[in-house]
Order: structure tokens, then C-alpha cells, then sequence
């Protein structure tokens, strides 16, 4: 009777054990989706990804994308472009719905940064602060 116990509470806690990710790692594919399309020129889609409590005007929307693509085309005079993001590491509090994304930019001219990207949690997603 103990060994069956046993049995059942391993795999009990065996199942419980899946790899789920963790919010952390959530997180920081959310960061990374959208620099991802920031970089691919989806720069509506880079826009969407920042958190809006309300709906913005139009005009609004269009200056952000505006600056999202002078963004892109200043690290391209600067640094060659944003080659390529990576994830360092994510710090985020689930009580507050918020934390920081870590990413590195790698740049075409061979140079690196590392970036500090606020996030917000809202409706079961993670959005840019």
C-alpha cells in the first residue's frame, strides 16, 4: 500500500513539474517578439505592442510610427543597423504587473548595447511601457 502511495505522489509531483514558462520568460518573448518586428519593419505591429490604456487619435498613432522608423534608420546611420536582439535576462513582479526586459542590440558595426525595456502586464499580455 506505501509503495502505491509513493508511486501516486511522484507522479503527482512529477506532472506538476511541467516546463512551464515563467512569467520572466514570457516577459522577455514578448520584448524581444516585438523588437523582432520593429527590426522586420512592421512598424504598426512595434506600435500595437506598447501599452494604451485608452485608444489614441490617429495623428498620435501615425507620429509613433514615425518615430519608430527614424529609430530604425538612425541605428542604421549610427551603428549599420540592428543586426540582430537578444535576451539577457527578464525582473518582473507579478504583484505590480511590471517589471524589465534586458535586451542586447547587435549591431552591424560589431558593437553591442545592452537595453532596459520596461514592460506592463494588461489583460493577459505583456505590452512596452
Amino acid at each position: 500500500m506505501k509503495k502505491i502511495l509513493f508511486s501516486v505522489v511522484g507522479l503527482v509531483l512529477l506532472c506538476a513539474c511541467q516546463d512551464a514558462p515563467s512569467q520572466n520568460e514570457i516577459a522577455a518573448r514578448a520584448a524581444k517578439a516585438y523588437y523582432d518586428q520593429l527590426l522586420e519593419g512592421k512598424y504598426e505591429q512595434f506600435v500595437d505592442g506598447h501599452y494604451q490604456p485608452d485608444s489614441i487619435p490617429a495623428v498620435y498613432r501615425e507620429q509613433l510610427v514615425a518615430n519608430a522608423k527614424m529609430f530604425v534608420g538612425q541605428q542604421q546611420s549610427e551603428h549599420r543597423g540592428i543586426r540582430r536582439v537578444d535576451v539577457v535576462r527578464a525582473d518582473v513582479d507579478t504583484a505590480r504587473h511590471a517589471g524589465n526586459v534586458f535586451l542586447t542590440f547587435l549591431y552591424g558595426d560589431s558593437t553591442s548595447e545592452e537595453v532596459v525595456v520596461p514592460m506592463v502586464f494588461q489583460d493577459g499580455l505583456w505590452y512596452l511601457r
